[in-house]
């Protein structure tokens, strides 16, 4: 199972990146591509104009042949889905190195392998973990077609990243064993749920984790700018014998060893109600957040072509539907329903969310509590 998201650790210094720069000119070199009008560096493209339009990036995408993707599980926002069909329709093969990976697995095979056949060509990942490879000059620019439709505070201005999908912090549960169903972050601190709680691995090292962390800090009266209160909250939590140090996941819940998950909405549902029918899913009444993943495209991507036919697949109508069908919220979800090209029967699925202001936090927000939580989590929670 899949730990989600994770966050680097640390900054590459400037003179390491240079001397891997220049270890990758060739492989930079090799992206040059001529095209129907003239010679044209795929790696440097910032739109589909580069390209001379979709027609011509369709044929160089099928040129280059292959795609490198990493960490996306089959049922994970229905990548599966995705990528099968995303072969069917353009006959490019995709390679998903580490389906079960992390977003610091994403960072380190960026680094390990630039200039190799194997490195990643695009990469879905936390917000926090999108700023800082951009800091390091390790994306490439780029806006796919319906850029407008992606709120300004959903992308870097730039086109180093920009939001996919998301959902809610919400709190899943065996209802074959959780007899008094929890309905907020308070109410986990009662004592009949003691090792029942969990959450998907390490918030200093993982996305989802850390915005359990940040969801519980809204419900104790912290906020965007404060995710002590979060930390201190699941401090407490262990303490008392609640909370369960250990990654959760559909085995962990079918083993009994975390009965009770907090976790993004969208993958209570396609992670582990799909495998526990028992399983049901609640968004907190105390703590309501949102957030959203993000696409990046390496700067040494191998196939850059392909990386960006790939993008504009994922933000056209029929990309955006089928993060929809997977039970996530795709950004240009009002965007669809506006048009009324919105999967109807998948947008009436998604869990009801309660009443009340939701929040999501902005790259700096999160990039300020995410170094907060790498200091003090080890010390208050282990």
């Amino acid at each position: 199972m899949r730990t989600l998201k994770k966050y680097p650790r640390a900054v590459r210094a400037a003179s390491a990146a240079a001397a891997l720069a220049c270890a990758t000119s060739g492989a930079l070199a090799a992206a040059v591509v001529p095209s129907a009008s003239a010679s044209t560096n795929y790696a440097t493209a910032e739109s589909v104009a580069a390209f001379g339009g979709m027609s011509g990036l369709v044929k160089a995408a099928k040129a280059e042949g292959s795609l490198n993707v990493i960490t996306l599980p089959a049922d994970w926002a229905n990548y599966g889905t995705i990528m099968h069909d995303f072969t069917a329709k353009y006959g490019i093969k995709i390679t998903d190195e580490n389906p079960d990976g992390s977003s610091q697995d994403e960072i380190n095979a960026l680094v390990q392998l630039k200039g190799q056949s194997r490195e990643p060509d695009v990469f879905d990942m936390g917000t926090p973990f999108a700023v800082k490879a951009a800091q390091e000059g390790l994306l490439a620019p780029y806006k796919v077609q319906t850029w407008a439709g992606i709120p300004a505070g959903a992308k870097a201005p730039n086109g180093d990243w920009w939001a996919d999908y998301g959902g809610y912090m919400s709190i899943g549960y065996n209802s074959a064993t959780v007899k008094v169903p929890p309905t907020s972050f308070r109410s986990l601190e009662n004592p009949i749920y003691k090792n029942m709680v969990g959450i998907n691995g390490n918030p200093t090292e993982a996305g989802a984790a850390f915005s359990a962390v940040y969801a519980s800090a809204l419900a104790n009266g912290g906020s965007l700018g404060n995710i002590m209160p979060g930390i201190n909250y699941f401090a407490k939590l262990h303490k008392e014998g609640n909370y369960v140090p250990t990654t959760a996941s559909a085995t962990t819940v079918e083993s009994g060893a975390t009965p009770i998950v907090i976790w993004w909405d969208y993958l209570q549902e396609s992670e582990i109600a799909s495998q526990v029918k028992t399983w049901k899913v609640v968004i907190p009444s105390d703590g309501l957040y949102a957030g959203y993943y993000d696409q990046a495209i390496s700067k040494y991507a191998p196939h850059p072509a392909a990386a960006r036919l790939w993008e504009e697949y994922l933000y056209s109508t029929e990309g955006q539907n089928m993060w929809l069908e997977g039970g996530a919220r795709p950004i240009e979800l009002p965007t669809l329903v506006k048009d009324g090209t919105v999967n109807e029967a998948a947008y009436k699925k998604l869990p009801p969310v309660p009443a009340g202001k939701v929040q999501i936090a902005t790259a700096a927000q999160q990039n300020a509590a995410e170094a907060v939580l790498a200091k003090e989590w080890s010390q208050k929670v282990g």
